[in-house]
């Protein structure tokens, strides 16, 4: 039995677990439409609905202390995210930092649940400051503790076990990254990465459980992320663990009180979960692995005494739920009950992992995915965004409707995706930019020499950047196209630039490349300047709240492509950079299948 395109949208997902200090959790649910938060006390319980907005709650952190969190929300997708203290059974909701006009980026509690950290781009929608402030204040009683007016974009990466200081990360770009610790009572900083050269990154930080050092995911010394202790007086780095040397340990994360430590590697998409005590001399001790479904990890935390961890999985055929398991034993049981809409789970179909070879003999991974039968098959070329992203195997709605109703999809990590290494990623910057694109136009040979894919029915679909990659793939290579859709696309890197968010832009210029010195390169490269190639019919899909790639790029790209081919543009008002809310994603997405039944 095949659904329609509204009944898969119905699809749930349960994440972002947060274990409270008596071991209730909290999690975002979709089930109204939009993700809010829910509770539970017990396994596969009714959740109790804590949150009752209109707009998506980004994530929610339990106190380590009270039976209180604190979410994020922004406004139509304007990405101002406001922070809110709830009770933890719904009953009182504060607007803590109620200052709509800036970006608060959540920075976590302090250990004893007294104070939250945050930054903030209040004083310069350029550059974000670093913020502590009480959980019993609000709006401007905010203490500013780190200036961030010289520094590009700042997040606090974490409290140390005493609560006497923070860890700031800055991002000049995707790939250049430093680490800065602030002593609170003091107010000196020390700049942990000064003596590093060249471009490095470092993400995952966390606080050793004595505050004696840092650990730290980082490509310091090599092409993949490796796991290194940061001494945080001196920047001494060392790295203690290389996981196979091949992947990227994509993330870590501690309980201080019970010297647990996660370690989750990405390999090929997948992510792999290792657990290990931390002894009084930082010796290893290995635990047990979890009992989690093969797929992707998207969040972590720990129960009191870190007896019990929480994980958000998702997985190919395996809508996002909240798994529990037992630290010593690897025992799990999925908590959450996020609905499939009534379709069976067994009609979901997981994609192959295959590699193609590109123009320059590049191999390319990508995820493939096939209906059952014989073909030939009309094929979705799926790009991601970023660019600095990965197609993961993660559950997507869209493309198990997709292949229930006989599209093979295909979902390429072309050059510049991240969980391949520095090397890889850095291989689509600036001046090489339209090597990707060649990428998914060797991606469709690939596909075309395959039986059971019908060369004259092959579409090119993505969102961010990936709307980007499909106008340039229309414009590039119009031959190999059937149709296009852009959701969110940038059509012309000028204006792009030129109107994207002022805390954006220097990062982006760093990717794409600068108005002032690459100016002429980024209009070659623009779809908008070789439109008039075009040959098959287009898609628009846009938000008009959008922050990151302003409507205006899908409002010219539909203007001078219609001059050309079959164009259709939908623009919702009360949407961002993607769609978040039930109703939207109804209608842009059946639009999506008239739109593709009626040109594929």
């Amino acid at each position: 039995m095949s659904y329609d395109i509204e009944r898969y949208l119905h699809v749930r997902s349960a994440g972002g677990p947060s274990f409270g200090p008596d071991g209730q959790l909290a999690f975002t649910m979709d089930a109204t439409g939009v993700p809010q938060v829910w509770r539970l006390d017990e396994p596969q319980a009714w959740p109790d609905q804590l949150s009752f907005h209109e707009e998506a709650v980004g994530f929610a952190s339990y106190s380590p202390t009270r039976d209180e969190l604190v979410f994020g929300m922004d406004q139509g997708g304007n990405e101002k995210t406001q922070l809110f203290r709830l009770a933890g059974d719904g009953s009182e909701e504060v607007n803590l930092t109620d200052h709509p006009e800036a970006i608060h980026q959540w920075g976590g509690w302090s250990h004893d649940g007294e104070r939250f950290a945050f930054t903030a781009n209040r004083r310069d929608e350029a550059n974000f400051d670093g913020y502590v402030q009480r959980r019993d204040e609000v709006g401007e009683a905010a203490e500013l503790v780190f200036d961030g007016q010289e520094k590009d974009w700042l997040s606090v990466a974490g409290w140390s076990p005493d609560d006497e200081r923070l860890v700031f990360h800055e991002m000049h770009s995707n790939r250049d990254h430093d680490l800065y610790c602030l002593d609170l009572d003091s107010g000196e900083t020390t700049h942990l990465t000064a003596d590093q050269e060249g471009e490095v990154r470092y993400g995952s930080v966390s606080w050793g459980p004595d505050g004696d050092v840092l650990y730290v995911t980082t490509d310091r010394f090599a092409d993949t992320l490796e796991l290194a202790e940061l001494d945080p007086e001196t920047g001494d780095i060392e790295v203690v663990y290389e996981g196979s040397g091949e992947w990227n340990v994509s993330s870590v994360a501690l309980d201080h009180d019970s010297r647990t430590l996660a370690i989750v590697r990405n390999v090929e998409g997948y992510s792999d979960l290792s657990l290990v005590e931390l002894g009084p001399d930082r010796e290893w001790e290995d635990l047990s692995s979890p009992d989690l479904p093969e797929g992707v990890l998207m969040g972590l935390s720990f129960g009191p005494d870190a007896e019990r961890i929480a994980a958000a999985v998702s997985a190919p055929t395996e809508n996002t739920n909240v798994h529990v398991f037992e630290r010593d034993t690897g025992e799990a049981e999925r908590w959450t009950d996020a609905s499939t809409a009534g379709i069976p789970k067994e009609t979901f179909r997981s994609p192959d992992l295959v590699h193609f070879e590109s123009f320059d003999r590049l191999e390319v991974p990508a995820f493939f995915t096939v209906p059952e039968g014989d073909g030939p098959f009309p094929v979705i070329v799926d790009i991601h965004g970023g660019p600095e992203a990965q197609r993961r195997p993660y559950f997507l709605a869209l493309r198990q409707y997709f292949v229930d109703n006989g599209y093979a999809v295909f979902e390429p990590n072309v050059r510049g995706s991240s969980g391949y290494g520095r090397e890889y990623m850095n291989l689509d910057n600036v001046e090489k930019r339209m090597d990707s694109v060649a990428d998914v136009a060797a991606g469709v040979e690939w596909l075309n020499a395959r039986p059971e894919i019908d060369p004259d029915r092959v579409v090119a679909y993505g969102g961010s950047y990936g709307g980007f990659m499909v106008l340039a793939a229309l414009t590039e290579y119009p031959d190999l196209w059937a149709a296009g859709v852009d959701v969110v696309g940038i059509a012309n890197f000028i204006t792009f630039l030129e109107n994207t968010g002022e805390w954006r832009r220097e990062h982006r210029e760093a990717e794409y490349g600068s108005l002032e010195e690459d100016r002429e390169f980024l209009a070659d490269i623009s779809p908008i300047n070789n439109i008039e190639n075009i040959r098959a019919p287009l898609l628009v899909l846009h938000g008009a709240n959008d922050p990151r790639v302003p409507v205006g790029e899908a409002e010219q790209i539909a203007e001078e492509a219609a001059k050309h081919v079959p164009t259709e543009k939908l623009v919702f008002e009360d949407e961002g950079h993607g769609f978040s809310k039930l109703e939207n994603r109804i209608t842009a997405y059946r639009k999506t299948v008239e739109f593709l039944d009626e040109h594929v």
